[in-house]
């Protein structure tokens, strides 16, 4: 299983009949998971940003759990994204901490969903008004999955649902978000996502050792970039002489897009990456190039690439 962080955004967590079932359902359900109740921790809204940091590298997929208010999250939430997605953490020049880690939205609905359409009250639908937090997710980096939501999670006695309803919707909206868990953590496709950003990360630093890329590449790796054609191992180390002999280290490759598609043979995955680097003449390089891998998963080595195809856009 892969660490699952949590973080509660309900400003009164004790008041809800849903977000606390929601959260206990997850506790008990999802064995490597940190759930962090940002209003028992922060009920003066000073949020300790290193130690929110610290959870967040730790984890493998993050989930804001909270209930929609007015249109967006709850204050202390947003502060939360204020103080905690800093410059050079979540964006920026080396804001790349949280590339490739999962986040789901998962959070509760008061109004119904016939009122979320343009002819209802709210006129818009959820997804057009959660796009700014899928914008903040894409600007970090991150691997935006799909929201789990659920309307008519608010109880008014006498006048609005009852609480016997809302708690058997927040069970469901519970079960829903630890089957998407239980399936991210144990998929072929998270476990390649993660080998990507872990790939470009080693790759940005341009290290002294190729040893970490030869050790995810097969023997007999058809290596071809724009620039020519490599053959094996030997050929690999050819073509990263001459990489570490035109970029500076510290280079930036941004995962605009990846697609992960299951072969006879293992898998293809394709990407979109823009780099940004610079030479070691100092010249700024600003480059869009296509990516496609054909890998295997091995019982004793893992994820191998066996074909590694760029071409430049």
């Amino acid at each position: 299983m892969s660490k699952v962080l949590v973080i509660s955004g309900h400003p009164n967590l004790a008041s809800s009949y849903t977000n606390s079932s929601i959260l206990t359902a997850l506790s008990a359900e999802v064995s490597d998971i940190e759930i962090r109740h940002l209003d028992q921790l922060y009920p003066d809204y000073q949020i300790d940003v290193a130690a929110e940091q610290a959870a967040l590298l730790s984890a493998d997929t993050i989930v804001f759990q909270f209930p929609f208010y007015w249109y967006s999250v709850p204050a202390l939430l947003k502060k939360w994204l204020d103080d905690v997605f800093a410059y050079d953490f979540a964006y920026g020049s080396k804001g790349d901490k949280l590339k490739g880690k999962n986040l789901i939205l998962s959070f509760t609905i008061g109004g119904p969903e016939e009122s979320y359409d343009p002819l209802g009250y709210n006129h818009y639908p959820i997804e057009e008004l959660i796009k700014p937090l899928k914008q903040t997710a894409y600007l970090a980096g991150l691997n935006m999955l799909p929201s789990i939501y659920t309307h008519r999670m608010v109880f008014i006695p006498g006048v609005y649902n009852t609480q016997e309803d809302v708690e058997k919707r927040a069970l469901n909206h519970a079960s829903r978000l630890i089957d998407t868990l239980n399936v991210l953590a144990n998929s072929a496709e998270t476990r390649i996502k993660k080998f990507v950003a872990d790939w470009f990360a080693e790759f940005d630093q341009l290290p002294d050792s190729d040893s970490f890329f030869l050790a995810k590449l097969a023997e007999d790796i058809n290596w071809v970039m724009p620039d020519g054609a490599f053959k094996g191992h030997a050929g690999f180390k050819d073509w990263y002489a001459i990489a570490k002999q035109t970029f500076q280290p510290g280079c930036d490759h941004q995962v605009e897009q990846i697609d992960v598609e299951k072969t006879n043979e293992g898998f293809e995955v394709n990407l979109r990456i823009r780099l940004i680097a610079q030479s070691l003449c100092g010249d700024d390089i600003n480059m869009l190039v296509n990516e496609t891998w054909q890998m295997t998963e091995q019982t004793d080595k893992g994820l191998i690439i066996h074909d590694y195809q760029v071409t430049a856009i």
